[in-house]
Formats: C-alpha cells, sequence, structure tokens
C-alpha cells in the first residue's frame, strides 16, 4: 500500500489540489504518452512496377501501378531506418532490391504482395 501511495499521492500535500485531480491528471498524462506511439501503420500494394527513381541523395524510389504516389525505400550508400520500424536495411541489400525491382520492370512482372510499414505510411495508396 506504501507503493502505490507514493506512485498516486504525492509525499506533501500540494496546496490547493486534492488528491483525486491530482490523480486524473496523472492517468491523463500517462494515456497522452503511450498514445502517441500508436501511429506506425503497413499498408499492403500489388502491381506492376511502374517507376523506379534514383535521388540525389542516393535514396531509391518506388512507384507500383497501383499506386497514387512514390515511396523510398532505402539507400545505395548508407544504412537505412524507418521511423516506427525496428529493422534496417543495409546498402548491398538495396542494391540487391533495385537489381531486382528493375529486371520486374523490363518484364513487366506482377510484384505480388508489397508492404510499406512505419510512420509515415498514408491510409490508401490506391490509384
Amino acid at each position: 500500500m506504501l507503493l502505490l501511495r507514493s506512485i498516486w499521492q504525492p509525499a506533501f500535500p500540494i496546496e490547493g489540489v486534492n488528491f483525486k485531480e491530482y490523480a486524473m491528471w496523472k492517468i491523463i498524462l500517462l494515456f497522452l504518452v503511450f498514445s502517441s506511439y500508436s501511429y506506425a501503420a503497413t499498408i499492403q500494394c500489388t502491381g506492376t512496377v511502374d517507376r523506379i527513381g534514383l535521388h540525389a541523395s542516393d535514396k531509391i524510389m518506388l512507384k507500383l501501378n497501383s499506386m497514387n504516389t512514390a515511396v523510398f525505400i532505402c539507400s545505395s550508400n548508407s544504412e537505412w531506418s524507418v521511423p516506427g520500424t525496428d529493422y534496417k536495411t543495409s546498402p548491398e541489400t538495396c542494391k540487391s532490391m533495385l537489381s531486382m525491382l528493375m529486371h520486374a520492370k523490363a518484364t513487366k512482372a506482377d510484384m505480388g504482395n508489397v508492404w510499406f510499414d512505419g510512420d509515415d505510411v498514408p491510409a490508401s495508396v490506391v490509384s
């Protein structure tokens, strides 16, 4: 009981603030802190490779024919990480993906299901 009291009730009385009001503000603060991490999302796209782009910062962009916008997928010169995920893509993996995407574009191959995830994933990328 002493531990619970020390967490939810201040050690000294704060003049003008009652315990219920203080506890309510702590609960609201906890809710706000933990709800801010729920924005990462995943979206699934299908189709053929419409465009592949290499930008000046050595970032690779991909647009499938079912997407309304191109997205950055990796970097050919540095390790790539997506905000909201815990994995990283090496430059070697990026170069392999670029090679496969160029082959898929040249042969007009169907990519099947491609997943994009992270904090910046839009609600929809369908044209």
